[in-house]
């Protein structure tokens, strides 16, 4: 009855959910008038969104591509198929599981794969830049498994592969992690497989953050040195959201389909299974190399700005599409500088730094990626404003006049620079 009820309305939400269609309107004004920098966001294609919408929504498929549950599935198959076939092309790989729901889950069915509860694993310390599913113990790679880390070096701030072989001589892992949120240079893949080679660990690279980077050429590849390659599909990747998993072996592959399902999951999402071939196609074409590029050109745009403002970043800069920022010696926490920086249109986020002396809740900097806006058609020019706006606040994040005009500012610049979205 209520469809029927509906069925002249179907398409027009305003009139079904007045309130769901307001806070949806509200969500596209923020994006279309303010500035993202979170590393870990990105604008997906309108194709993209299209398919995630669809009617795919609709179906059942437990299980994988011509061995289903459930009946109907021909058509869904030949989707999650493309899915399948254009991701091991995209990263030269032999096996390839687009059902994982997140990064999250990727990591999980690896870890389920290849461990038993109470097994040993170590991951970069989460203040140094890791990630919660690599060990945190509020999270369940810390509850069911023993986790033990490996921290940066404070004084080059960066990965120190002679610390990471020690701690590992030590604690022995049994499954070692690459791969981060907030680490803003090339990873050395060859180095962890030399070190778990050594040590007869397992090795895993979760490549989340990078992934659209190593799609487009610009970051080394772990394919080659991982025994195991997870990733989300909605960073620089510019997906859905959603979690796939990368493997050269087929017993591996073998263990990780069993682990998706039935270990941790149920019916996949075929409409994110088909909106990730969709990204992986748009990730194909030539186009997104210099997309690649570009992001890296923005950065390091940035990078210059911010030394030349006399901020302190973590590392000194980047080589990839993020930044870390530091505030420990201006008096200033993260949390103070996401919320000013939010009031004047820019939205970012507070993030912990090497040897963190606040909570995470509060953290002494920022986190800030240039991946979304360069998805947007910003360049060099476009940056190095952001960057001395940035730069403005941080240095008055409690003069209400100048968060005002540069919210004005930032307004009239996004103007510019349409929503990929802004027709659906």
């Amino acid at each position: 009855m209520f469809f029927q009820k509906h069925k002249r309305k179907s398409k027009d939400l305003k009139q079904i959910d007045p309130d769901i269609f307001y806070w949806i309107q509200q969500e596209r004004k923020r994006q279309k008038e303010g500035l993202e920098l979170i590393a870990s966001e990105n604008y997906a294609s309108p194709a993209v969104c299209r398919v995630q919408g669809s009617l795919l929504t609709n179906k059942y498929a437990e299980g994988y591509p011509g061995k289903r549950y459930y009946g109907g599935c021909k058509y869904v198959d030949e989707c999650e198929i493309l899915a399948i076939e254009r991701l091991k092309q995209l990263f030269q790989v032999n096996h390839a599981n687009v059902q994982a729901h997140s990064g999250s889950q990727a990591n999980m069915a690896v870890f389920l794969s290849e461990l038993k509860p109470g097994d040993k694993i170590m991951g970069l310390d989460l203040f140094h830049g890791g990630h919660l599913t690599h060990g945190s113990p509020v999270n369940f790679s810390g509850l069911l498994f023993q986790s033990v880390f490996y921290t940066l070096n404070l004084e080059t701030e960066l990965l120190d592969f002679n610390q990471i072989e020690d701690q590992v001589k030590k604690e022995r892992p049994k499954l070692m992690i690459a791969g981060y949120s907030a680490y803003p240079r090339i990873i050395d893949f060859k180095a962890f497989r030399q070190i778990a080679d050594r040590y007869n660990c397992l090795l895993l690279v979760d490549m989340a953050h990078i992934a659209g980077l190593v799609a487009g050429g610009v970051h080394p590849s772990p394919v080659p040195y991982a025994d195991y390659v997870t990733s989300t599909t909605h960073k620089t990747l510019r997906g859905p959201r959603g979690g796939f998993i990368l493997c050269q072996d087929s017993l591996k592959e073998k263990k990780i389909k069993s682990k998706i399902f039935p270990g941790i999951q149920g019916g996949p999402l075929q409409h994110v299974i088909a909106a990730k071939a969709v990204a992986f196609k748009e990730a194909l074409d030539p186009s997104f190399k210099i997309y690649a590029q570009q992001i890296i050109k923005n950065t390091k745009v940035l990078e210059k700005v911010f030394q030349k403002q006399g901020i302190k970043m973590r590392t000194g800069g980047s080589d990839n599409h993020l930044l870390l920022l530091d505030f420990s010696q201006l008096g200033v926490t993260g949390k103070q500088i996401e919320e000013s920086l939010e009031k004047a249109g820019i939205t970012v986020n507070k993030n912990t730094v090497p040897g963190e002396k606040r909570s995470p809740f509060v953290t002494s900097g920022i986190r800030i990626g240039t991946a979304a806006l360069t998805t947007r058609g910003m360049k060099e020019t476009e940056m190095e404003q952001i960057g001395l706006w940035i730069s403005k606040v941080i240095y008055n994040p409690s003069n209400e006049e100048i968060l005002s005009k540069t919210h004005q500012e930032v307004k009239e610049l996004c103007q510019g620079f349409p929503l990929p979205t802004d027709d659906l």
